[in-house]
């Protein structure tokens, strides 16, 4: 089965840091273009973080030295370290596969939430 799982999301008060992980099955993870983005209520997408299968990285400026991409071929995973956490940045985290704006395949959410 083709699929994306996000774990690890939670509370967390201000200034703290969470790792979020998504476990992929079903096609070549090692080939595959991945990225994380994010959806608050009432707001639009907005994309966090990409990883290409060469190990190019690309933040927005948003989360630009507080968050960090990385993947674990061997284990099928991507994940996102959040660090130094803002109120702002509370919001359902999905990991998805492809292109950003044309994503081929995307998971079901993590919520973070971040109390001030």
């Amino acid at each position: 089965e083709v699929q994306l799982v996000e774990s690890g999301g939670g509370s967390v008060q201000a200034g703290g840091s969470l790792t979020l992980s998504c476990t992929v099955s079903g096609f070549t993870f090692d080939e595959a273009d991945m990225g994380w983005y994010r959806q608050a209520p009432g707001n639009e997408c907005e994309l966090i973080s990409t990883r290409r299968d060469d190990g190019d990285t690309a933040y927005a400026d948003s989360v630009m030295g507080r968050f960090t991409i990385s993947r674990d071929n061997a284990k099928n995973t991507l994940y996102l370290q959040l660090n130094k956490l803002k109120s702002e940045d509370t919001a359902m985290y999905y990991c998805a596969k492809g292109n950003p704006g044309n994503w081929s395949l995307k998971g079901q959410g993590t919520q973070v939430t971040v109390s001030s």
